[in-house]
């Protein structure tokens, strides 16, 4: 009888005992998928979630949409879904009348967590909203020409004096209106 010394290592003593070999094909082997190692699945998750951050040091915007998210013919801006937590309706109602729909989460699935029970992308109470861009360019046309009669107006009140008092026409009355940007000097105290 053999010893525990003597009987080779990994061999079941059922076929030890009648020293019949087993006849092994290479079908009969399973195959064993080696299971990842926790250092080796974390090295491969720290991988991608660098792929999603970035340089941690640096910080992130939040607000960021992926310019080749947005499809051609289209714009897509963050509006404000909430504030303080409380939905505004009135202001809803504007954004659809002015054009803007929802992004739906479906579109851009890695704007959003995974569990799919999210309809639209929203972030800190802002919700991703689109509208053909022909639109969007007339209303920011719009809202330049507006920008620019404001500046005229005031313009013209500060050139203009009120009746009954003398022009303004002298170089010493009359207003020096800048349009360039540049340092404002600090007082000291």
């Amino acid at each position: 009888m053999e010893t525990e010394e003597t009987r080779p290592v990994g061999r079941p003593r059922s076929l030890l005992a009648g020293r019949v070999k087993p006849e092994v094909t290479v079908d009969a082997i399973p195959v064993v998928a080696r299971e990842e190692s926790p250092r080796d699945r974390a090295a491969k998750r720290a991988a991608e979630l660098r792929g999603h951050i970035g340089n941690m040091d640096s910080g992130t915007d939040d607000f960021f949409v992926p310019p080749e998210y947005i499809p051609d013919g289209w714009s897509y801006e963050w509006k404000r879904k909430t504030n303080v937590g409380m939905e505004d309706p009135a202001y809803q109602v504007q954004l659809s009348r002015m054009g803007w729909e929802p992004v739906p989460a479906s579109r851009h699935p890695a704007m959003m967590p995974d569990d799919n029970k999210y309809q639209v992308i929203e972030r800190k109470g802002m919700i991703l909203m689109e509208r053909p861009k022909e639109i969007t360019d007339e209303a920011r046309d719009i809202e330049l020409r507006r920008a620019r009669n404001q500046i005229r107006q005031k313009e013209a009140q500060l050139a203009s004096a009120p009746d009954g008092t003398l022009t303004r026409d002298h170089s010493q009355a009359k207003p020096k209106i800048s349009k360039s940007y540049e340092a404002i000097p600090i007082p000291r105290d």
